[in-house]
């Protein structure tokens, strides 16, 4: 199934930089796989994913930079996965 909804190039990109980085926490390299994963139209995010970008967002314990891989995630997120 063809999503329309993808990742943009400046997140793609800030995606690549985290999951390079070593000091990158576990739950932002995981994130950031899923905005790179997006960024191909044919790849959508899982409920599994969705639920955790929807864990980071309510919790004031990430940073604005996880919070940005999360905030992307769920835009993307497919409608019958809600």
């Amino acid at each position: 199934m063809s999503n329309k909804k993808v990742s943009s190039k400046k997140m793609a990109s800030f995606a690549a930089k985290i999951l390079n980085d070593d000091n990158a926490s576990k739950i932002a390299k995981k994130l950031a796989g899923g905005v790179l994963s997006q960024a191909n139209p044919h790849h959508q995010s899982s409920k599994e994913m969705e639920k955790i970008a929807s864990d980071v967002m309510k919790s004031e314990k990430y940073s604005d930079e996880t919070k940005s891989l999360a905030g992307s995630v769920l835009s993307q997120a497919n409608k019958e996965n809600k």
